[in-house]
């Protein structure tokens, strides 16, 4: 009887562990009115005090360099080599490493240092270095190249692409927004 309460209390506390983690929501802004803020097809999260806002500056990719700690979004080719879709440049180290991205398939994020930036016949080349390995990562022309800098609400527009996390009560802890994409 002892075993079986065991397994059974263990089992609840994972569950309760579980739902208190921070669900994430990736999507575009449908609209904001000033505390709720509907993400298309993803439902509504409400933006309180506490929600910490971080905007996409869009940058030029010359403007990286040896020493800047960047997350990189990447696809990984037959071969193996890593294309960059995204590239973010943060104010400070966060989560350093290269791991799958839950995005979709053949997608990694890579978290770490630029060691080396070099050119390439495809683009720029990145090294970029974290404990226990490296990544070398072409960054073509048009991939989106930013800087992470605090939001404002007013950047959450129609439009505008969000990546976000939220408590179980829906209330927004981490905003990520990117200007809406230009009209093709």
């Amino acid at each position: 009887m002892t075993k079986g309460f065991l397994a059974v209390a263990l089992l609840a506390i994972s569950v309760v562990a579980e739902a208190q983690q921070p669900a994430r929501i990736r999507g575009v802004v449908e609209s904001f009115d000033g505390k709720t803020l509907v993400v298309k097809d993803a439902g509504s999260v409400q933006v309180g005090d506490k929600t910490e806002l971080v905007y996409t500056q869009p940058i030029k990719l010359a403007d990286i360099k040896a020493g800047d700690f960047l997350g990189v979004t990447s696809t990984k080719g037959p071969g193996g080599q890593l294309t960059a879709y995204e590239v973010r440049r943060f104010p400070k180290p966060l989560n350093p490493g290269h791991r799958p991205f839950d995005g979709g398939p053949n997608q990694t994020m890579t978290n770490a240092t630029v060691g080396t930036v070099a050119q390439s016949s495809d683009g720029r080349e990145l090294t970029l270095t974290y404990d226990g390995g490296s990544q070398k990562i072409t960054v073509p022309q048009d991939a989106s190249v930013s800087d992470l800098v605090p939001g404002k609400p007013s950047q959450l527009v129609p439009g505008a692409r969000v990546n976000l996390t939220h408590g179980p009560d829906r209330v927004a802890l981490r905003v990520q927004v990117s200007p809406p994409k230009p009209a093709q």
